[in-house]
């Protein structure tokens, strides 16, 4: 009996003791986690212009060319929420003063690509409101050829089929609206065009577009 005594009062002394020790610290401080900062998020339709040049080398079907292009876009993007990868569709249609010219003797001859556009689709990668993206897809050309000579001139012109590749940077300054930088590669296939009754082959030819636009997102 003495036993369980001693050892009852060894319990109620080491309970009162951690009571004093527990009574002895601080009251326990509880923040608040910090908020969730949003992050931009690409998803949506939207509508653009855009500007820039063109050219073509010595080594297309084209030759040495070059010209002012500008027009307008419409596209969608999807991301995921949480997630970095972009995805889209865009088309595009371009008005162009891509152009070509040589003279033999009292001959003019003069190739031009006056309209293009292409429908592509894009892959991205996006830090907040900055994305870097390739794109590609199916491209369509319109190739024009005309001879001036003494007696008169005669032209043709012909839209075309081809494929375009390249790639982008895109910011979201504000709000919805973006600025983009691209580059796009134009293969257009060869077209047949008729001159004064005698009929030849454009043979493929390629050029290069740089431009910048402006987009607005809804």
């Amino acid at each position: 009996m003495r036993s369980f005594t001693a050892l009852g009062a060894a319990v109620a002394v080491l309970g009162l003791a951690t009571a004093a020790s527990a009574a002895d610290l601080p009251a326990r401080t509880y923040t608040k986690a910090p908020p969730m900062v949003a992050t931009y998020n690409w998803t949506g339709f939207y509508l653009g212009v855009n500007a820039g040049g063109a050219w073509s080398s010595a080594g297309s079907n084209f030759g040495d060319a070059s010209g002012f292009v500008g027009g307008g876009q419409i596209g969608y993007n999807w991301q995921a929420l949480g997630s970095p990868l972009v995805l889209g569709l865009e088309a595009d249609f371009q008005g162009t003063s891509l152009k070509n010219s040589a003279t033999v003797g009292a001959f003019t001859g003069e190739a031009k690509v006056p309209a293009f556009g292409t429908v592509r689709g894009r892959i991205g990668y996006a830090w907040d409101r900055f994305m870097v993206y390739g794109t590609g897809g199916w491209a369509y050309s319109k190739t024009e050829a005309s001879v001036t000579g003494p007696g008169g001139s005669v032209s043709d012109n012909k839209w075309g089929s081809g494929y375009t590749l390249g790639g982008g940077l895109e910011w979201a300054f504000a709000g919805p609206w973006s600025l983009k930088a691209e580059y796009l590669y134009v293969k257009a296939k060869s077209v047949d065009l008729t001159l004064g009754g005698t009929t030849f082959s454009t043979g493929d030819y390629h050029y290069n577009v740089v431009r910048a636009g402006l987009n607005y997102r809804f």
